[in-house]
């Protein structure tokens, strides 16, 4: 493993690449069969970029599948999720821009491990 700082979360894992005043750059891994929470912030955007695997995305109500190559972005407010459809990881690269990059900056609308 690298030196950056990592999390582990139940649905996997995220390593913080880069991060400064005004952006956050994580590699986002997601177990297969998984999915992060529906969820929206107030204070920044995401931009995706997938590396590897087969995910479902649904943002504002609307599903779309992606893999290696795909990308989508998320304005600030909206709602996504990221789910893993395919039998390996998923891995992702998510570039956050705004004016606040804290975790606590995460309004979960539905969760599958109930936080």
């Amino acid at each position: 493993m690298s030196s950056h700082d990592q999390s582990q979360r139940p649905w996997g894992r995220y390593e913080i690449l880069q991060e400064s005043a005004i952006h956050k750059t994580k590699c986002i891994y997601v177990q297969p069969g998984k999915r992060l929470s529906y969820q929206r912030h107030q204070k920044r955007a995401e931009h995706w970029f997938i590396v590897q695997g087969s995910a479902e995305v649904t943002l504002e109500g609307k599903v779309s599948q992606l893999s290696s190559g795909d990308t989508i972005s998320i304005g600030i407010g909206q709602l996504h999720r990221i789910a893993n459809i395919g039998s390996n990881e998923v891995i992702f690269i998510e570039v956050q821009t705004g004016t606040y990059f804290g975790e606590d900056d995460i309004e979960r609308i539905e969760d599958d491990f109930g936080r």
